[in-house]
């Protein structure tokens, strides 16, 4: 059996993408915590993983050579995986090009502009006093994610999964789609992403992803104040990040 990939993982939408594409393909992983509310994304051994301190990331101890080999950013790490395993994610160039797309179209937009709406309804109001100061940008990643629910719709009216058979696109997708409900949507507005939502959540290798990241959160978390965990989460500079890999270093 190969050595487990170390998963170096917090439970948020970007996390659930890998721990859902490792459990799906059957390939042993050993998960990390990383607790992003804490800082621990800026210690400076974690930075030697994942140079943009954020998780998720990986260590494969059996790579391509025989060599460990870590990967950092969530659409490389499923194309790795997808390669590795020779699971969702085709060998064919057209039906890999299908699948590209829709995994960028994940990475460029629907999972940024999803996390700028959790930003905006989650976090800000906790942290400025004027609701009036948030309001404009609220609306603006509102709109978007709305118009990015309706693109999922028009392609699920088309094939059952966003790349024609389900494949690391759907992982890619899923975690945050699964919550659009929470960041302004109505998924009544929505039937067929609804279902896609749905019928993804039903699979178990996903259930067994999303209860293990829960079994994490219930671990590592407590009653943190949500105004010094956003010294953590938002702002940060490149300065600040050095300062922070000094001190912990």
């Amino acid at each position: 059996m190969s050595n487990p990939i170390e998963l170096y993982f917090w439970p948020t939408p970007n996390g659930a993408k890998i721990s859902i594409a490792l459990e799906e393909m059957g390939l042993p992983y050993a998960l990390r915590p990383v607790n992003i509310g804490k800082g621990e994304q800026f210690k400076p051994e974690f930075l030697k993983i994942s140079p943009n301190n954020r998780m998720p990331a990986i260590v494969d101890p059996d790579g391509p050579d025989g060599k460990p080999l870590s990967v950092f950013e969530s659409g490389a790490i499923l194309q790795y995986l997808g390669r590795k395993s020779g699971k969702f994610y085709p060998a064919d160039e057209r039906a890999r090009a299908e699948v590209d797309q829709w995994l960028f179209w994940q990475v460029g937009g629907l999972g940024p502009m999803a996390g700028q709406v959790s930003h905006f309804v989650n976090y800000a109001p906790k942290l400025v006093d004027d609701a009036a100061l948030i309001e404009y940008a609220r609306a603006r990643y509102v709109n978007e994610l709305n118009r990015l629910c309706g693109v999922m719709e028009r392609r699920l009216a088309e094939a059952p999964y966003l790349a024609g058979a389900y494949s690391i696109a759907d992982m890619a997708c899923w975690p945050w789609a699964r919550i659009a409900d929470k960041l302004g949507q109505r998924f009544e507005d929505f039937p067929k992403l609804k279902h896609w939502v749905d019928r993804i959540g039903q699979r178990p290798a996903v259930r067994r992803a999303i209860e293990a990241g829960e079994a994490v959160r219930n671990q590592q978390t407590g009653n943190e104040d949500p105004r010094e965990a956003a010294k953590h989460l938002f702002g940060q500079t490149a300065a600040s990040v050095n300062a922070s890999k000094s001190k912990q270093g």
